[in-house]
């Protein structure tokens, strides 16, 4: 995924997609069920038979629901995540004036 450089960041990012999927109303409510079906394993883990790990269904649940969301809207929500916003600044030293006095 572009934009991470650690495994943390990675997977803020990957969380923060999925809610903005989940949200979104160009992404079909059946594919929203994917998630929802892999917290309920997480309260309720005897749904699947053998075992299985939290985590593997969980990151495997994420994985199939963003690959299942049209490409065009995981990009627009990627791009709105990762970009960053250019602009100018400028350092105020304590004892200098700001706007305000």
């Amino acid at each position: 995924m572009p934009g991470g450089n650690g495994v943390f960041r990675t997977l803020s990012l990957r969380v923060r997609l999925i809610l903005r999927l989940m949200v979104d109303r160009r992404v079909n409510p059946l594919i929203k069920l994917i998630p929802l079906a892999s917290l309920a394993y997480l309260i309720i883990p005897d749904l699947v038979l053998g075992p299985l790990d939290d985590a593997a269904v969980v990151g495997l649940a994420g994985y199939i629901f963003v690959e299942l969301c049209p490409p065009e809207v995981v990009k627009e929500h990627m791009d709105r995540l990762t970009s960053v916003v250019e602009g100018s600044y400028r350092e105020l030293d304590d004892d200098q004036p700001g706007k305000d006095g």
